[in-house]
């Protein structure tokens, strides 16, 4: 199939030739003129009607060649008035261009130099009886095509206006969505942190004071209360992150892959057994995917600890040349396939990877245990 610029390309080379036939065979099918279509009678028919072909990129000097070519074929008696198709083009492009001014002095210089050369050069003859009314005619043609030229302008530029009014109208939106986003970012911003973060701080201190009893008393200080101390410590560290990307106009918070360590351990601490596998060859990630993949890898420890059981979990990542894979799996008890809900967890994965535009699979493993699998595209959409 012949693709769109090559037709522009032939369509380009084929109009030129087109309009030198055109004129040509026009010429030689008029009635008899003063002098015999010759050598100079072709040369004037040809030259202008190429020269046409770059009518767009410079149209007041081919305007000036068409219509010089048009007033000397005419005062020469040569037959027919085919010579003014060049003209009428030449005058089109003139216009589009908003060079009305050449236009007019071109019609102008037409009608004078024309009409006064033939009579000139009829001598004592005089000019044949239709000589004004033909170029009466001529002049009516390069007025009206002058014209059509002008009003496709006008509405071609109305165009323009009204196309560059809807992108500002659409930027105006954009931006005002923009503004009322980022206001619900703040106003969430302030709630989480008069709420949430006051509730987190009272229990990591109580599981400070806590601690600190037990180890001031000789007790042993049970694990289930380090690990609540952890937590609590963490979930600090988060939200005051999450705040952090709420006020921030380009967030970046802390989810991060070189923090993934410090989040196994947590688990490990809290007592469930996680290994960790990186394969392919470890590089900087986009912003975007780092932080997915640390939230995947989060959230799914979270649910193995609430959901699974007694149970040891696997993370893997595996750097690919295009994509990171993110494969967590455990051996708990795991659940049956319509079982399933799609709960806040799942559902965040789910939106943070389609957002990236990745894919992501969760379910039962055969036998036991469940898994997630998600691959992230590291040129996808921010």
């Amino acid at each position: 199939m012949v693709g769109a610029g090559m037709r522009r390309t032939l369509w380009l080379v084929a109009e030129p030739i087109g309009l030198t036939v055109l004129v040509i065979v026009g010429a030689r099918t008029a009635p008899p003129g003063r002098e015999v279509l010759d050598v100079t009678g072709f040369l004037l028919l040809t030259f202008p009607a190429l020269a046409t072909a770059a009518r767009r990129q410079v149209p007041v000097p081919v305007l000036a060649l068409t219509a010089a070519a048009l007033v000397a074929y005419q005062i020469r008696g040569y037959p027919g008035v085919t010579p003014a198709l060049p003209v009428l083009l030449a005058l089109y492009a003139t216009v589009t261009a908003e060079h009305r001014r050449a236009a007019g002095v071109a019609i102008g210089l037409i009608l004078v130099g024309g009409f006064a050369g033939e009579v000139v050069a009829s001598g004592d003859a005089g000019p044949p009886a239709d000589s004004f009314q033909r170029w009466f005619l001529l002049i009516g043609w390069m007025v009206a095509i002058s014209v059509a030229a002008e009003l496709s302008r006008q509405r071609r530029c109305y165009l323009e206006q009204v196309e560059q009014r809807a992108v500002d109208a659409e930027r105006t939106r954009e931006e005002a969505a923009r503004r009322r986003a980022d206001e619900e970012r703040l106003r969430i911003a302030r709630e989480l942190h008069d709420s949430l973060t006051h509730c987190i701080s009272i229990i990591n201190i109580q599981a400070g004071v806590a601690v600190h009893l037990a180890r001031k008393r000789g007790e042993a200080v049970p694990d289930a209360m380090v690990a609540v101390q952890e937590a609590s410590r963490e979930a600090m560290r988060e939200l005051r992150a999450t705040l952090e990307v709420l006020r921030a106009e380009s967030p970046a918070g802390e989810a991060r892959l070189d923090r993934l360590d410090d989040l196994v351990d947590g688990a490990r601490r809290a007592g469930l057994p996680v290994t960790l596998t990186v394969g392919g060859q470890p590089r900087p990630l986009p912003s975007a995917v780092d932080r997915a993949a640390y939230r995947i890898v989060q959230e799914s420890l979270t649910n193995i600890a609430r959901h699974a059981g007694p149970a040891t979990a696997s993370v893997e990542l595996r750097y690919d040349v295009g994509a990171l894979a993110v494969r967590v799996d455990d051996d708990g008890a795991g659940v049956a396939t319509a079982d399933l809900a799609p709960g806040i967890g799942l559902l965040g994965m789910r939106e943070r990877v389609a957002a990236l535009g990745g894919s992501l699979e969760t379910g039962p493993r055969d036998g036991s245990g469940f898994r997630v699998d998600a691959t992230l595209p590291l040129d996808g959409p921010a």
